[in-house]
């Protein structure tokens, strides 16, 4: 489309959609000769990676809208013929969250695989993301699709697909995906309430919601103490669909309910009391669950981000000051409690697993090696983990647990997926068992610090909306200020690479780049881990033992950084690792020089 003038593109979008209020934003934009968001809106189509789909909510080829989402589906569709010779009777598991359009999306997603007389598996009402790969698993469909966005702001939304593994996808699965929709762009139907009249469109909803829960309870190890306990938990579901979910989830552990947040306690697209509907982002997310907490006199807070696929956990220390454990910590606390059930039924230690990111802390690794129980390390996102986990499976592993720093955890074997409400609930249950220990979370995760070392992470990231801007910062930190242009035909790269000698005064004595896939652990500098030309992923090694890495996001546009430093003296490692955050913001990412947006806390 790079050629194409931007009136062919204007008539191009015309010609194919046929919704009135997504043809009027682009009717309106071309009579006030809005080139520059023409541009945007239509010059390139929204990408399909492992990740899916994800946007703002627009007319425009670039944009989650009615059209999109049916060329992504027909592509998918036939791409899933294809692969998946059975998969017509096999069938597609659909569910949405409550999003603007997330409902429309899903239905209209149906109706392009139901004129294809593939079986869907439409799920009615609200679900969280979690219960379609469970669902896919249960009913051994050939893949699932969920509308949602998850924790994005609320002029998102995003298409989610798994595969017949109950995996989210990854290679090449993605590329073939992509290569079929750019094959079937017309639209052959245009159809929301096909799934109200069609045979093949199945209701499964409540079967595989109890199955869900049958198999959540199964997780439990301590219900007659949970039953006892008359402890106060706040939870809030970030006005997302966590609510009744969460509440199944406490009943079939046998736990006292908890106390909602209630001003956040009824889905709502519009995500009204916060800026961002994430609980990662810290205390402003947290602010009226705090509130709450502080009223009716709890020390614990749960969270699920709004789709309940992640799960973040605050308690009120003894100075009535709010701690907020990070991914990490809730990480190697859920992992140590998986250990020690598993411990306790006497199977062999050597066949356990369990899984983390390449930027998720080190902890786990060493709490693996001192234990004896087989880890291993992924690519970020779930859609490594799970596959990974698969994997192991069949190596005839039980792999209990994997989780990744943005507070996303796979409990047991439910599903290969993050699931924020099966790690509340097991989160519930230990917190029942500190009790009666008399100790809190923050007790608990020190006992383990003793047990196994000081970890100590820092997080975050820079918002940066411009491509352009971004390539130029990871270029510069690949080939200098002043790159110099290789004259080397056999070289791999473009320029002579010139990574930073330091960080924050500490030699850097090891790098991976997984965009142009560098690795200096290797006898010929080659990674071994996938790479991605498309996005920007760059680990470093320190002199000191500081691990971190600088990379970009899939679904959002932000340069995240995630470094990690880790000794006997707590205070020392926070120390070293402040300074050496110093130098990745000032030396690295130059934020002030590149405009960089900084964090909203």
């Amino acid at each position: 489309m790079a050629s194409v003038s931007i009136d062919s593109l204007v008539q191009e979008w015309l010609r194919l959609d046929k919704n009135p209020s997504t043809r009027s934003e682009i009717e309106k934009l071309y009579a006030e000769r809005n080139v520059d968001e023409l541009e945007k809106r239509l010059r390139y189509r929204i990408s399909f990676g492992t990740a899916g789909l994800r946007s703002s909510m627009q007319a425009g080829f670039s944009r989650m809208n009615d059209l999109t989402v049916i060329q992504t589906s027909q592509g998918l569709c036939m791409y899933l013929l294809d692969a998946i010779p059975s998969s017509p009777t096999r069938g597609v598991v659909i569910g949405h969250d409550h999003r603007y359009n997330s409902e429309r999306f899903a239905k209209l997603s149906a109706a392009v695989f139901l004129s294809k007389g593939i079986i869907v598996y439409y799920y009615r009402g609200l679900v969280h993301t979690p219960l379609v790969p469970y669902g896919v698993k249960k009913l051994k469909a050939a893949c699932g699709i969920m509308i949602t966005a998850s924790h994005n702001p609320k002029q998102d939304n995003g298409y989610k697909v798994y595969w017949e593994n109950a995996c989210q996808i990854i290679p090449p699965h993605d590329k073939g995906i992509a290569d079929a929709i750019s094959n079937n762009l017309e639209p052959r139907i245009w159809d929301s309430e096909l799934v109200n009249n069609s045979s093949l469109c199945i209701d499964k909803t409540k079967e595989i919601s109890n199955s869900y829960f049958e198999e959540i309870k199964e997780l439990s190890h301590y219900r007659e103490d949970n039953a006892k306990s008359n402890i106060k938990i706040v939870y809030t579901p970030m006005h997302g669909v966590g609510y009744p979910v969460a509440k199944n989830a406490f009943e079939v552990f046998s736990l006292n309910d908890f106390i909602v947040t209630k001003e956040q306690m009824n889905p709502d697209p519009d995500f009204p009391t916060v800026v961002f509907p994430n609980p990662e982002e810290g205390k402003g997310a947290l602010a009226l669950s705090i509130k709450t907490a502080n009223e009716v006199g709890a020390h614990i807070i749960f969270a699920n981000d709004p789709d309940a696929d992640r799960f973040a956990v605050a308690e009120k220390g003894k100075n009535d000051e709010w701690v907020i454990f990070t991914g990490n910590q809730i990480g190697v606390i859920l992992a140590s409690v998986i250990l020690e059930y598993y411990k306790a039924n006497g199977e062999p230690i050597d066949k356990l697993a369990m899984l983390s990111t390449a930027v998720s802390s080190k902890m786990l690794s060493t709490m693996a090696k001192k234990e004896g129980f087989y880890f291993e390390e992924t690519l970020t996102g779930f859609k490594w983990l799970g596959n990974a986990a698969i994997k192991l499976s069949k190596e005839g592993y039980k792999v209990l647990f994997a989780y990744e720093e943005a507070i996303g955890f796979m409990i047991g074997e439910v599903v290969r997926d993050k699931d924020g409400i099966s790690a509340l609930a097991l989160f519930g249950e230990l917190v029942v068992q500190l009790e009666k220990r008399g100790i809190g979370i923050k007790d608990y995760l020190e006992e383990l610090y003793q047990k196994y070392g000081y970890f100590v992470s820092d997080n975050s990231y820079f918002i940066c909306n411009s491509p352009v801007t971004i390539d130029m910062i990871f270029n510069k930190i690949r080939f200098g200020d002043n790159p110099i242009k290789s004259s080397d035909p056999d070289y791999l790269y473009p320029y002579l690479i010139s990574y930073p000698e330091n960080i924050g005064g500490y030699k850097v004595t090891y790098i991976r780049d997984l965009t142009i896939g560098y690795d200096t652990s290797k006898p010929d500098k080659k990674a071994t881990l996938p790479i991605s030309k498309s996005s920007h992923m760059i680990t470093f090694g320190l002199e000191n033992g500081c691990i971190g890495t600088l990379r970009t996001s899939g679904t959002e546009p932000k340069i995240k950084y995630y470094f990690e430093s880790s000794g006997s003296d707590r205070e020392e490692v926070i120390k070293e690792l402040k300074k050496i955050i110093e130098g990745v913001v000032n030396e690295l990412l130059e934020p002030q020089k590149y405009g960089l947006g900084y964090r909203i806390e």
